[in-house]
């Protein structure tokens, strides 16, 4: 009979066979999931020539594939076939938040794909102050120079028509904003300032889009209250005597300039807003007035005065007549 001992260490030796077999098969299993892993980190990792601090503009519109390339150009991310799957995946494809994203560190393609998805900019918001007489032409240089987005002519030609009713103010404008948009929070930031003046604008027998024209021009030609409410006043009278109302302000508007001081030639040019060889106001704004100038057209001083010069201090001078504004310029521009 076989002893006892001898079954103890068949016993024991089979069960170290078996622990080496159990052994061998999980060094395989951890060595396909460390490769697995491996490839995992490999396919989301950002590129080895990531650049820290990169913004990139993702557009309007963009589909998976164009934003994914998009940010391969920037070596954003190291695979763009990878972050297009992780979009279709997460069923995102039509759902990528348009505009300018930064990358202040590297990120892996989930976190790129997730900052996409819900417009995670990773920008502050974009702070723009438009000063009262800014001319949608000069919005638009503004505009195209804090969002890389937005061209200028692309902004001119789609607000050129709002001239006049684009509140000019400090606005916070999120990093995602069009032009569309832009436009848009401006407009309705003069809807609700002049919306309090719109018992006086019905009052006053004159219509918004007039008085708005009127603002604009002595927006340009005073700088105070009491000047731009004398100008106001002129100008009106000038109207109601069928009289051109020679603003020099209008040709900064007609050449896209900010001059003044037009030349003889200047005062010939052939635009609907010469208010040298056509009567009335010009057919619309010049420039966006502010809540002070609009104030100032829709209650003008009444007076007797149908000219008025400014001398090169910048005070202004009145007159009555053609003869005493002859006198001013002779006595203050000379």
């Amino acid at each position: 009979m076989d002893s006892p001992g001898r079954y103890f260490r068949t016993a024991v030796s089979a069960c170290t066979a078996h622990l080496r077999r159990f052994a061998r098969q999980w060094a395989v299993v951890l060595v396909l999931l460390a490769f697995a892993v491996g490839g995992y980190r490999l396919l989301l990792s950002p590129p080895a020539d990531f650049t820290p601090g990169s913004t990139v503009v993702i557009p309007d519109g963009a589909s998976a594939p164009l934003a994914a390339q998009t940010l391969a150009d920037a070596h954003i991310i190291a695979h763009p076939a990878v972050l297009r799957a992780l979009l279709r995946i997460a069923d995102a494809s039509g759902r990528i938040q348009a505009g300018a994203y930064r990358f202040a560190a590297p990120e892996n393609a989930l976190t790129v794909a997730y900052r996409l998805v819900v417009g995670a900019y990773g920008l502050p918001a974009v702070r723009i102050t438009f000063t009262e007489g800014t001319t949608v032409r000069e919005m638009a240089a503004q505009v195209a120079a804090a969002f890389p987005g937005i061209s200028a002519d692309g902004f001119f030609t789609a607000a050129q028509s709002d001239e006049g009713y684009l509140f000019p103010d400090t606005y916070f404008f999120p990093p995602s904003a069009n032009a569309a948009s832009i436009i848009a929070a401006m407009r309705a930031n003069f809807d609700a300032k002049i919306a309090s003046s719109s018992g006086e604008i019905q009052a006053s027998g004159r219509s918004l889009s007039d008085i708005v024209t009127m603002a604009s021009l002595v927006e340009k030609e005073a700088r105070t209250t009491v000047n731009r409410r004398i100008v106001a006043g002129i100008l009106y009278n000038r109207l109601k005597l069928n009289m051109p109302l020679q603003v020099d302000a209008v040709f900064g508007y007609i050449y896209g300039r900010d001059t003044y001081s037009p030349s003889y030639v200047d005062l010939k040019v052939n635009s609907p807003y010469n208010t040298y060889t056509h009567t009335g106001l010009p057919p619309g704004p010049i420039d966006n007035p502010g809540m002070d100038s609009l104030e100032d057209a829709l209650n003008p001083t009444k007076t007797n005065y149908l000219y008025y010069l400014t001398d090169k201090n910048g005070v202004m001078h009145y007159a009555t007549t053609y003869a005493e504004h002859q006198a001013n310029q002779r006595k203050y521009l000379q």
